[in-house]
């Protein structure tokens, strides 16, 4: 979403899933030169593609409907699973003797808020390549109308990401929304309605980044530039390595952490309440601090929004994001002509307050996965590399500069890893037996699908 929004506006419009088939042909022809030319990623590979394989070949004969679950650690992850679908998929069909209908896609779900910072062209294109949007944090009925009905009578199986956000870390998997459970069981409802016996199922995916060459000099180089800019002394330039890294990244950590709560203590009067750690570890007690923090950002964006903090920080989150669109996108707006000039103003000034309360959620929405002791446990460039980056994410927001514009560390490998699909359909009794047993249903499978995604982390 962009950072400065000062504007009311109508609703945001649905935008319906209208498939074109030459429209994806150009996209899948051109994927594998747009993922080398113009992201990071240098080469696509993927285990247990035969699963996929399966899975297709038994969607095409009409004996299953399925979603793939896919893990979202960053923005290039829907171009990774395209480029498993139209080129790996098929591929490895072939060399099994398989025969598959083409093209092999699938109905993606997308947030509707990516439209507002990647331009309306994304939403065209999305729509042309038959993904459907929704928008998060509300019950957004036609929506989820319309991913119902790609579920049960789509040409093609599902796609989404339960995470239903990027956290910017690959092995660290954010709770999960229920949602996907919830769908697949709607699409079962709609199976056995219909009189049909096919079998519905979720497909958890992972996806890890991995560097071709450590970039040690390139994240050295940006952890210098966050440390001058947090006004932090200069180091001396020694061959970067993780331990000689690692207290620096612990001092930036510490110096904004430090920073960030004397500002929400000074200006938004929100008293920090003492630290309860009996560890004496610096990772637990920044760990502790960046929790309690976390808290009180949201806190500052909920009470001006009236709203109550019930939840993981996701769920707040996204119930914040959601009061500010209210604001931002207003149902009576709808016939902006018809307002006067200073209702249009006053409408305004509602717009940008709102985009600036918003402001404090988006800097918990970049580190609300950030554990401490991530990089600790394990000093990979990698995780080195995704830490330093969410720290550079905040200070960009603080900046008001564009935090989707990341800096590129160095040429990445994606390892996509399938997982074995888990039945939607062996719990559908449960589901429909009574209003109690759909909650427990739908709460056990949500349980049991992080449980297979944090399985498939490859560590």
């Amino acid at each position: 979403m962009p950072d400065v929004i000062n504007q009311a506006q109508p609703p945001l419009e649905f935008i319906p899933p209208a498939f074109n088939p030459s429209v994806l042909r150009v996209i899948q022809l051109g994927l594998p030169s747009y993922l080398r030319w113009k992201t990071a990623i240098s080469q696509v590979e993927a285990n247990n593609v035969e699963v996929l394989v399966n899975l297709y070949r038994q969607f095409q004969e009409g004996k299953i409907r399925f979603l793939i679950a896919f893990r979202h650690p960053q923005a290039t992850d829907p171009l990774c699973l395209g480029y498993l679908l139209s080129q790996l998929v098929p591929r490895v069909a072939r060399q099994q003797g398989i025969s598959l209908q083409h093209p092999t896609h699938a109905h993606f779900i997308y947030d509707r808020g990516i439209t507002l910072w990647a331009g309306k062209q994304v939403g065209w294109i999305a729509s042309r390549l038959g993904a459907t949007p929704i928008q998060r944090g509300k019950a957004d009925w036609t929506g989820l109308r319309s991913a119902r009905d790609l579920f049960a009578n789509g040409r093609f199986p599902m796609a989404a990401a339960p995470e239903g956000a990027t956290n910017g870390l690959s092995e660290i998997v954010n709770p999960l929304e229920p949602g996907i459970a919830q769908m697949g069981f709607w699409c079962a409802e709609d199976l056995q309605k219909a009189g049909r016996n096919q079998q519905v199922l979720i497909v958890p995916i992972g996806i890890q980044y991995s560097y071709v060459t450590e970039p040690w000099d390139v994240i050295a180089n940006l952890l210098t530039q966050l440390e001058a800019y947090s006004g932090l002394p200069p180091h001396n330039h020694t061959y970067p390595r993780p331990d000689s890294l690692y207290p620096r990244l612990l001092g930036l950590a510490e110096r904004l952490l430090s920073l960030m709560e004397d500002f929400y203590t000074r200006f938004y009067h929100h008293k920090l309440p003492e630290i309860q750690t009996q560890s004496q570890d610096i990772n637990q007690i920044i760990a502790a601090r960046l929790n309690t923090l976390l808290n009180i950002v949201l806190q500052v964006a909920e009470q001006y929004f009236d709203l109550q903090p019930k939840g993981n920080f996701n769920d707040r989150c996204r119930r914040v994001e959601q009061a500010g669109w209210n604001y931002i996108f207003r149902e009576d707006y709808k016939d902006v002509k018809s307002l006067s000039p200073l209702k249009r103003d006053l409408g305004d000034r509602i717009a940008e307050e709102a985009n600036l309360r918003m402001w404090h959620m988006r800097l918990v929405e970049s580190l609300v996965a950030v554990t401490g002791n991530y990089v600790q446990e394990k000093p990979t460039a990698e995780r080195f590399a995704e830490t330093t980056l969410l720290i550079w994410d905040v200070v960009t927001r603080i900046r008001g500069s564009n935090p989707f514009q990341r800096p590129l560390l160095g040429k990445q490998k994606a390892k996509i890893t399938v997982g074995e699909p888990l039945s939607i359909s062996e719990r559908y009794p449960v589901y429909k037996g009574s209003r109690q047993g759909a909650r427990q249903a739908v709460a056990d499978f949500t349980k049991d699908l992080q449980q297979a995604m944090e399985d498939l982390i490859v560590k």
